[in-house]
Parts: structure tokens; sequence; C-alpha cells
């Protein structure tokens, strides 16, 4: 077999090099950008499902959340409000617990 810089250099295979459609996906691209309304299925449990072996019967120990994440990402500005959303709500659980003490009646 021929070392892939004898192929580059091969005057039939040399356009491979300039034309896009032979370029690698940048990865920023390669992942499908998904808004808030999708995350859960990164965490919940109905997503979730667990091989044991693969499509031609080689064992394997993965998830299919692995597999969702190497597809989808969730878009950046979903992603910035979803840990300000996160931050958020638990300030307001705070807020709530220490919202009125014990001791204290209400009129």
């Amino acid at each position: 077999m021929a070392s892939q810089q004898e192929i580059l250099s091969d005057g039939r295979f040399s356009r491979i090099t300039r034309d896009p459609r032979f370029w690698e996906m940048p990865e920023k691209e390669r992942k499908v950008k998904i808004d808030k309304r999708f995350r859960a299925m990164f965490h919940d449990k109905k997503f979730k499902l667990k091989y044991t072996v693969d499509k031609r019967g080689r064992p394997v120990n993965y998830t299919s959340t692995e597999n969702l994440r190497k597809l989808y990402a969730l878009s950046e500005s979903d992603s910035d409000l979803s840990e300000g959303d996160s931050k958020q709500h638990t300030e307001k659980k705070r807020k709530k617990k220490k919202g009125k003490p014990k001791g204290e009646a209400g009129s």
C-alpha cells in the first residue's frame, strides 16, 4: 500500500487536496444544534439504553446517551440560558426555604 503522501503527490489525485468536498468536516459543524426544549434527552431515563453487544454481536459497554452526545450539541444561546436558568432555579429554591421561619405565626 502506498502512503498517503504518495497518493496526494500523484497528479491524478491532486485535486482532492483543493476540493472542499473532500475536506474533513469541522467538529463545530459536525454536531446538530438543538435548543433547550430537547436538553432533557441527555439525562432523561427514557432516552437511556444500555448496550451489551453492537449490531455485529461484539460485546460493548456504552449507553445511548453517549451516542446522543456525539451527535447533538445544545446551541450556544440556549446552553448559556440553560446554565443561567439552572442557577436561577437553585437560587429560587434557596429563597423559598429561607422565606418564612418556623417560629413566627402569620396573621
